[in-house]
């Protein structure tokens, strides 16, 4: 058990944990969530003692591991810390890397060790790369090895801190396989992500953190479904959620389609979908309603939700009504195609009664698979 009681640590400049106590219970698996910025790593840093607290305590089973005279090696035996960076030795191999902190740091044998490492790179599916150097590998592999290698410790707490920050899209998935099962092993691990879709499956406690400190501790579904307090409720609702408004043709769509390929990075969307809102909202709001209007103003809302697998884009327009599903309107062939699609929706309502309104709406979704 971790007890943390009044943690503070401060800097010349800033003060990224102001007041944070909180017990962390054997076999808890904890997701750490929040902006950039408020203390997530700084957390998990003084946890380990990378960084020593200003003031407070963290007690380890019993043991305040910040007070003087605490053999603070000994209680890194219990404690296992994965970083952004992967953190491998470039001139071992892989097996090397793994089987060294074994021998200096346990006083194992090299065959006990090789053994130990040889299971443990079977488990994270590279038994093939055992001669290998990381930077042979990609990502994806460097950080599962730098996950072997923590476990190599035999760890009873398991530190993640943005095990996946550092990675390709298409590596993010292989890293998050081994720490699901590692999270099913009942080892005690924390977890700093702002993989919003991962931490609500991983965990059985997410802890939000702002203003310095733990600002809502909770169950996945609390925070993710039902969050108590107002700050918690925004972060959550911009996660799941992005907005744009255009009032002109120069509207900046790269700059858009970046945000929107990370939005699909973090919430597992996949980009052939992604593809297709952002042709629709070109589409839709730069090639007809902006084209055709004097002052256009448009109001664009993407959503997704992960319960029903829906991506969903909502357009509001002030002035005159567009039927866009009128192909004499949208002259775009792929636009055409994308609306006779079976996993595309669409529903428009026009009343140009009142332009200075809002009044004019557009839905589409796009969903995979057969409709219900």
């Amino acid at each position: 058990m971790i007890e943390l009681r009044h943690l503070r640590k401060e800097y010349d400049n800033v003060t990224p944990l102001k007041d944070v106590s909180t017990t962390i219970n054997d076999g808890d698996v904890i997701a750490v969530i929040g902006p950039s910025g408020t203390g997530k790593s700084t957390l998990l840093r003084c946890i380990n003692m990378l960084e020593e607290p200003t003031s407070g305590e963290i007690i380890v089973d019993g043991q305040v591991i910040n007070a003087k005279g605490c053999d603070i090696n000994e209680i890194r035996k219990k404690m296992g810390m994965v970083f952004q960076s992967f953190n491998l030795f470039g001139h071992l191999t892989v097996i090397e890397n793994i089987m060294n902190p074994q021998i200096t740091l346990l006083g194992k044998g090299r065959q006990e060790a090789y053994d130990k490492a040889m299971e443990l790179l079977s488990a994270v599916g590279l038994s093939s790369k055992v001669f290998s150097y990381p930077d042979e590998l990609s990502g994806g592999q460097q950080q599962r090895i730098a996950i072997a290698r923590t476990l190599a410790m035999d760890p009873e707490i398991i530190l993640f801190d943005e095990p996946t920050s550092a990675l390709d899209p298409s590596m993010i998935g292989e890293v998050q396989s081994v720490i699901k099962v590692l999270a099913k092993s009942g080892r005690t691990m924390m977890i700093v992500t702002h993989e919003m879709d991962f931490a609500k499956k991983i965990s059985n406690r997410v802890i939000f953190m702002d203003e310095g400190g733990i600002y809502e501790d909770g169950t996945p579904k609390e925070i993710f479904e039902n969050p108590k307090r107002e700050k918690t409720r925004k972060f959550i609702q911009r996660l799941s959620s992005l907005s744009y408004r255009i009032q002109s043709i120069d509207f900046d769509l790269e700059a858009m389609n970046e945000e929107l390929q990370g939005y699909g990075e973090k919430l597992l969307i996949e980009s052939e979908r992604l593809s297709k809102l952002s042709l629709a909202i070109e589409e839709i709001c730069i090639n007809t309603i902006a084209d055709y209007s004097e002052n256009p103003d448009i109001l664009v809302k993407v959503e997704y939700s992960e319960k029903k697998d829906i991506l969903s884009l909502f357009i509001k327009y002030k002035g005159p009504s567009f039927h866009v599903f009128d192909e004499n309107t949208i002259d775009s062939s792929l636009f055409a195609d994308l609306l006779k699609e079976p996993t595309t929706t669409y529903s428009e309502t026009n009343n140009p009664e009142d332009p200075d309104s809002y009044v004019n709406d557009i839905k589409m979704t796009f969903k995979w698979g057969e409709q219900e």
